[in-house]
């Protein structure tokens, strides 16, 4: 089985969520002996870990050769396809690039990021996926949220083969219901030309049912799971050098991620006691907000934003916390509690996110009780005990979520697919 996959970013360098997913479930996937993946992204960096997988860098496959003679075109594409219809495809889109930006090499240039003209980039990885689809072998594409349904899309329509839809989020979650036309209609295209949809949660599945109007036969959950950690960072001690708690938020400071009733909770808490730091990890368009916000509450002398971690730096705010805060609004799945708690940190998470689908040992809370949620937070650093049990019991959950367990629910699905 060899299968096309399509993404926007892959680890070391990643901006989100959605780069650790694909990670994850691919490495989970390769134990399988019999599956070739080859990963598309718009522009790799070249340091990516290749060792189970093969990533191909839209940002250097030609989609237009100038000044190249039949002989140049036979030697390197004759074993893929007819090198004159090469030159006819060449002749028919040509003219559709006199307004990109197509370098020497006839490749179209990617910021490899999430740039203000995103449409346009959507757009040229779609047309790019439509080369790479005639030149490589597969069984099956698989195409990783809304950024990559357009290519998946011209990849299936190009190759006959079947297209499966990976929803790691919806513009539903990101906006709060206030759904950008544009995002929409690429998604719904994107689930409705899929043969199956791979939803990250029951909650995301059901969005995809109920505002998308899928079939509910047609969309099966997949929940994510978490890598083991690696030796580096099992050796990451506490670093605090405070005796005072830490409570930390790490993630996107945006309206979906519901950083205003962290601040509230905080709030909450520090009027029942003062030995308690609050950190908020992450960056986004609600940073600045939420720094007026503690401001005006007065509680900036307990309250720290770090900036946007990444990698090992994650890993070190994790071990110096002692509880770990999810307040999501509307939240797919959320990988970072899973990480909270392999470094033995107690997690609160919302009811409305995925992850509190299959853990039992987190705190669950509305987003919007902020009562609930100081309470938690308090509990948690005053009680040993129940910090201690949460701490054990959570770890030895979490260590039992696998990405292998949901790369083989991703076959069943590929195998179904094919046929």
């Amino acid at each position: 089985m060899k299968a096309l996959m399509f993404g926007w970013e892959f680890p070391p360098h990643i901006l989100g969520g959605l780069g650790t997913a694909s990670y994850g479930l691919i490495k989970g996937m390769s134990i399988q002996k019999d599956l070739e993946i080859t990963f598309v992204m718009p522009k790799p960096h070249g340091d990516e870990d290749q060792s189970f997988l093969k990533i191909i860098g839209s940002h250097n496959t030609p989609v237009v050769w100038r000044d190249v003679s039949y002989e140049y075109v036979s030697e390197r594409l004759s074993k893929f396809m007819d090198p004159q219809k090469y030159f006819d495809l060449r002749n028919h889109i040509y003219a559709d690039f006199s307004y990109r930006k197509v370098n020497d090499l006839g490749c179209i240039e990617f910021s490899g990021r999430y740039p203000d003209n995103l449409l346009e980039e959507i757009n040229n990885y779609s047309i790019v996926a439509g080369v790479i689809a005639r030149t490589e072998q597969f069984d099956i594409i698989h195409a990783h949220d809304w950024l990559t349904y357009p290519a998946g899309i011209h990849a299936k329509n190009v190759s006959g083969k079947p297209l499966v839809i990976h929803v790691h989020a919806t513009d539903y979650d990101r906006s709060r219901g206030n759904v950008n036309p544009d995002v929409y209609g690429i998604e719904k295209d994107g689930m409705d030309h899929a043969d199956h949809i791979m939803t990250v949660s029951d909650l995301t599945r059901n969005t995809v049912i109920e505002k998308y109007h899928q079939h509910p036969s047609k969309v099966t959950t997949v929940h994510n799971a978490v890598d083991p950690l690696s030796p580096e960072i099992l050796a990451i001690t506490d670093k605090r050098g405070v005796n005072d708690k830490i409570v930390t938020f790490l993630g996107r400071i945006t309206m979906q991620k519901g950083p205003e009733y962290y601040v509230e909770a905080a709030i909450k808490v520090l009027q029942r006691t003062n030995n308690v730091r609050f950190v908020m990890a992450g960056s986004g368009d609600m940073m600045n907000k939420m720094i007026r916000l503690a401001a005006e509450r007065n509680i900036s002398d307990r309250f720290h934003f770090t900036g946007f971690m990444k990698g090992k730096q994650v890993y070190e705010i994790f071990k110096s916390s002692d509880v770990y805060v999810m307040p999501s609004v509307s939240e797919p799945f959320g990988i970072s509690p899973l990480e909270a708690m392999q470094c033995g940190v107690p997690s609160i998470i919302s009811k409305q996110s995925g992850c509190a689908e299959i853990l039992s040992y987190a705190v669950k809370v509305d987003f919007w009780d902020i009562d609930a949620m100081a309470d938690a937070i308090y509990g948690l650093i005053t009680y040993p005990a129940l910090h201690k049990f949460l701490k054990e019991e959570g770890l030895t959950e979490v260590n039992n979520i696998k990405w292998e367990d949901a790369g083989l629910k991703v076959r069943k699905i590929y195998d179904s697919v094919t046929g």
